[in-house]
């Protein structure tokens, strides 16, 4: 028990120096800055998800940017359904551009010049009278430096990445803490089943005797067959093997959990294991102390599995 609490205590000082790091799939980050004149605002949200699931709200104008947002994105993250949102806003109205339609300006000028003549009418068009006139001037959008655009995107893009990163790790290190503290329990509770599990074959032997011996008042008593028939109950209920096994899935799983990959489909794959030997020793259990430790076993890994779907 002190030897496995000492290992947790060193593997946490490792973990702290920067050395191991696991990731929730629960995150946000957020960043917004004015660059080159645009307003542009890039958020990140994801929850857990079996796979790496990318869905994104960018303006129609700027989808040229999906895929290299989609990529980058994939560079930190590997599992989780995330979901990102960008919004570019234009404030110095750099996107926009007069245009002067010159044969609909020299239509009117003609056409009024024409008027004042026929009708001996002063000529007093002026620019400003020209301006008023429709389809004179038009305001057109001009096109976007699609690199000047995505490396700006891009800058905001992975600062919000790099928060939502430190959110999941933020919520990686209690999730990993509370999953070793679950295990250690469940170690506990594994020694507990050692120590009772013997006992139960000596307590199975001693009712053998005491009700052999009221059957058979004062004959003498079969100690051979006794012995026997403790043998074959001692092996029916002898779980040595799956504590043993037990053991190892938990070594396994501390280390993965300290272990800087991505671990959470192997997590949950340890878990059932574990969850089939503490299902094992509770169908052999013959002995009601056991059958609660197997209980509260079971309790425990069913919030470990909970914490792990959430784990990268």
């Amino acid at each position: 028990m002190w030897y496995n609490k000492i290992v947790s205590l060193c593997v946490n000082l490792y973990w702290k120096e920067g050395g191991l790091v696991i990731k929730s799939m629960t995150g946000y980050g957020r960043s917004q800055k004015i660059i080159n004149g645009r307003d542009i605002l890039v958020e990140i949200r994801s929850v857990n998800h079996r796979y790496y699931e990318y869905s994104s709200r960018i303006p129609r104008a700027y989808n040229y940017i999906d895929e290299k947002l989609k990529v980058l994105l994939k560079s930190k993250i590997s599992r989780g359904k995330v979901d990102v949102s960008v919004s570019i806003v234009n404030i110095e109205g750099r996107d926009t551009e007069i245009v002067i339609n010159k044969g609909v300006a020299e239509g009117y000028i003609n056409a009024l010049r024409s008027v004042s003549e026929d009708l001996k009418i002063a000529d007093d068009l002026t620019l400003s009278n020209l301006i008023k006139l429709p389809d004179v001037f038009n305001v057109q959008k001009t096109p976007d430096n699609e690199e000047e655009v995505w490396h700006d995107v891009s800058e905001i893009a992975a600062e919000a990445l790099e928060r939502f990163v430190s959110m999941r790790e933020t919520e990686g290190e209690k999730m990993r803490f509370d999953v070793l503290e679950k295990s250690e329990f469940i170690l506990e509770m594994v020694a507990r089943v050692e120590e009772l599990s013997p006992q139960t074959v000596t307590n199975y032997r001693e009712r053998l005797y005491r009700k052999l011996g009221e059957l058979l008042d004062s004959c003498d008593i079969d100690e051979q067959r006794i012995l026997t028939e403790a043998a074959v109950f001692a092996d029916k209920v002898a779980v040595d093997e799956e504590t043993v096994r037990l053991r190892s899935h938990i070594s396994q799983l501390r280390e993965l959990v300290n272990s800087d990959e991505c671990i959470g489909r192997k997590l949950d794959f340890i878990v059932q294991e574990m969850n089939r030997e503490v299902n094992t020793i509770g169908s052999k259990a013959q002995d009601l102390g056991i059958t609660r430790l197997v209980v509260d076993m079971k309790s425990e890994l069913e919030k470990i599995r909970e914490q792990i779907q959430n784990i990268e």
